[in-house]
């Protein structure tokens, strides 16, 4: 199963925005949709062409209210993410799997809550924070040249979410 993850911009409500408009909510209306992150939709398909279609029957809304698309592909990695440019190029092979490693955007993963930002002064605000999931946080492009990869350092975080981009991605 490949999993797609739409990360909503910040001043939309993502799922609200996608349910609300009868040509998305056709296009996802056989998922099963979830919500790993703050202000974000992830379904899962059959296969890394059907999350590539997915995509592009989507795209008059990612163009309005996403920040960024990620694809997690089994076949390409268990735990790095690809970008829809790179998932697209892969499904259509235009770039190889193994390839695919060289560039990154790392996200920072904070918890509901956490830092100065969250902080909430009403104890019913701090418990509705406390129940939502967590956020991705100012992504941070690296290289990798060896087998580690560079340590996310633009905040104190304990994850990180990586996500593999092409060289003309990087370049932007």
């Amino acid at each position: 199963m490949t999993r797609v993850c739409l990360l909503g911009e910040e001043d939309v409500n993502l799922e609200y925005e996608l349910l609300s408009r009868e040509t998305s909510r056709n296009a996802l209306a056989t998922y099963d949709l979830r919500e790993p992150y703050d202000n974000a939709v992830a379904v899962e398909t059959v296969s890394l062409g059907a999350a590539v279609a997915l995509l592009n029957d989507l795209n008059w809304y990612l163009v309005r209210f996403v920040e960024d698309v990620l694809v997690l592909e089994p076949s390409v990695s268990e735990s790095e993410w690809l970008s829809r440019e790179a998932a697209t190029a892969v499904r259509d092979d235009e770039l190889a799997p193994g390839e695919t490693d060289r560039f990154l955007k790392i996200y920072g993963v904070v918890e509901p809550g956490s830092g100065p930002a969250d902080d909430q002064s009403d104890p019913a605000d701090m418990e509705t924070e406390r129940d939502r999931p967590p956020r991705l946080v100012e992504p941070m492009f690296v290289t990798r040249t060896g087998p580690d990869l560079p340590e996310y350092d633009l905040r104190d975080v304990e994850e990180t979410v990586v996500v593999r981009v092409t060289e003309t991605e990087f370049g932007a």
